[in-house]
């Protein structure tokens, strides 16, 4: 794939939206075939990030919208999530393990740490008062490749 394959959905900021979100990313990185590690990668770190938009965000909003955008160019998977909420005031401190704005709803604090692990590239850019844009991208290796590269190591050709 030479050229930028591209998908955008948006939905609005109730819960049950996050599965939807995952399901859909994983849809559309299925065709660059990926493994079932990648694929679950995938949708866990797309989970932090529409999570955070509907916990942290639109806290307390039912009217608040989430928007997220895939790229797909080569062997590369990028994923935008982009809300207009609250923003975000220190993205550093924010993105500290352990760290959250809502420890009475028992958050963890590993949102942006679970999207640093499973990713290979995370950047978040925010504006208080303006909303949050999480991107996040990871180099898929197909299926394919991973024989082709067994069967070379082990003599198989």
């Amino acid at each position: 794939m030479d050229d930028i394959q591209k998908m955008s959905i948006e939905f609005g900021c109730e819960p049950a939206n996050e599965s939807f979100a995952r399901v859909a990313v994983a849809a559309y990185a299925a065709r660059l075939n990926p493994t079932v590690e990648e694929i679950s990668d995938i949708k866990t770190a797309v989970s932090e990030a529409v999570t955070n938009s509907i916990i942290h965000g639109y806290y307390g909003r039912k009217d608040g919208r989430i928007i997220v955008e895939c790229t797909i160019k080569e062997d590369k998977l990028t994923v935008s999530v982009s809300d207009r909420g609250v923003g975000i005031e220190d993205i550093d401190k924010a993105m500290e393990p352990m760290y959250t704005t809502r420890p009475e709803l028992e958050r963890s604090g590993m949102g942006f740490v679970f999207m640093e692990a499973f990713m290979d590239e995370v950047t978040v850019e925010s504006t208080a008062g303006e909303g949050t844009i999480v991107k996040m991208s990871r180099r898929i290796t197909s299926d394919e490749q991973i024989n082709n590269d067994t069967c070379m190591a082990v003599g198989y050709n």
